[in-house]
């Protein structure tokens, strides 16, 4: 059992390790940013994320109930 837990806390420490190289070992390193609100590639295409599409929507419905 004991083999089991420290056989798994070794190869979880290896893939955290591996996906972080970059991360750990550069003097600025960081890891990329995938959201969508923040990724300028999706606002030049005008893709925004669910909420903010949301929001947005929002906004229209109410703004053109006001006005009927």
């Amino acid at each position: 059992m004991i083999k089991v837990v420290l056989l798994t806390l070794v190869i979880v420490g290896i893939s955290v390790l591996l996906i972080g190289v970059k991360v750990f070992f550069t003097k600025n390193g960081k890891f990329p940013e995938t959201h969508i609100g923040r990724n300028a590639a999706m606002r030049k295409r005008g893709i925004h994320c669910v909420k903010t599409q949301d929001k947005m929507a929002q906004r229209s419905k109410n703004s053109k109930s006001d006005i009927n």
